[in-house]
Parts: C-alpha cells; sequence; structure tokens
C-alpha cells in the first residue's frame, strides 16, 4: 500500500456520514396518545431510542445531545427538531 493511500486512509477514519431518509423523518414526531392519563409524547419512541444511541455512541450529556442533534439537523437540512434534556429525562424514568 503507497504511503498516500495508506495516510487517506487514516484521514477517513474521522470521516462521519449520517443519513436521515423519509421513514425516519414521518416517525419522528409521535402521531398517536400513549394511551395513558397527561399530556400525550411529542416525540416517538423511536425518536428517543435514536437519540439516546447517539448520546451513547458520542458520550454526550443529555443537554449536549439536543445541541448536537439540532446542529445536525440544521446542517442536513432535515426539518427536524431534537427533544429537550427534560423531555429525555421524563421518558427515561
Amino acid at each position: 500500500m503507497g504511503k498516500s493511500i495508506y495516510n487517506q486512509a487514516l484521514v477517513s477514519r474521522g470521516s462521519l456520514t449520517f443519513w436521515v431518509d423519509e421513514a425516519a423523518v414521518n416517525a419522528w414526531y409521535c402521531h398517536e396518545h400513549h394511551g395513558g392519563r397527561g399530556r400525550g409524547f411529542s416525540y416517538s419512541d423511536v425518536a428517543i431510542e435514536t437519540a439516546l444511541m447517539v448520546k451513547c455512541i458520542f458520550n454526550l450529556s443529555l443537554r449536549a445531545l439536543e445541541g448536537f442533534l439540532n446542529a445536525l439537523f440544521t446542517l442536513m437540512s432535515v426539518p427536524l427538531k431534537s427533544p429537550d434534556w427534560l423531555c429525555f429525562l421524563n421518558r427515561l424514568n
């Protein structure tokens, strides 16, 4: 393997790719009531689980996760908003 190919491989290790398909966009917000008393959920279970996976991968606090996801959605021009950190905390309990 040539030096330039090896160097490019090392640089590519730092590459980060996210993609959000139309099904994920449609599943982000909750469209049904949870069946219990009180206000319905704004975000689907899929959204909460996906966000918490990102939290674990990047070792983020809940507040940092909120900012990271909102920045990511803005950069990607995806019409989504991250649940706020308190929403994550309430759903975890």
